[in-house]
């Protein structure tokens, strides 16, 4: 990659390889899941990654090329890590870890979308900035609802150990 043009492509590839594995991996995490709020969250961020995956789609058409995703090792190991939890850990554990690793899937994406918009608005093309700005606005909602449910959870197990 010598361009600016060439990396926003490579990593646009990169983020739909992300999204892609993302849609498999959730299912597991909403039944994994014992928190219902959990489980609901990880049910909902599967359709919005859906749309998602359709902007995506958008963006490679505004810049003529044909979506295609390259195998994201970012992406590889924060799904690895759930796997991972999912095996080994269980009750307020697996919960607490599960949305965690959620968490680290949106700061992944908010990083990559964050640039990705930058870097559409550099190359002058608003058409790719536009649906990015979207895309990275749901990321930043998804880790704010994350974030107030740890904080729900976390109260919730605290104030349950001060009971015992």
């Amino acid at each position: 990659m010598k361009s600016l043009a060439e990396l926003f492509e490579h990593t646009l590839k990169d983020v739909y390889y992300a999204e892609n594995a993302i849609i498999k991996a959730l299912p597991k995490v909403a039944k994994a899941a014992k928190d219902a709020k959990l489980k609901k969250a990880a049910e909902d961020h599967l359709a919005e990654t859906k749309d998602q995956i359709k902007k995506l789609e958008l963006v490679f058409k505004s810049i003529g090329k044909k979506a295609s995703g390259e195998k994201c090792d970012a992406i590889e190991g924060l799904i690895k890590e759930a796997d991972g939890l999912m095996e080994e850990a269980s009750g307020t554990a697996l919960d607490a870890g599960l949305l965690a690793a959620c968490q680290a899937v949106e700061h992944y994406e908010i990083a990559r979308y964050g640039s990705l918009r930058e870097w559409a608005k550099d190359l002058g093309n608003d058409a790719a900035h536009k649906l990015l700005s979207e895309i990275l606005d749901q990321e930043k909602a998804t880790n704010n609802k994350l974030t107030n449910l740890a904080v729900t959870s976390i109260n919730k197990t605290s104030g349950a150990a001060k009971a015992a």
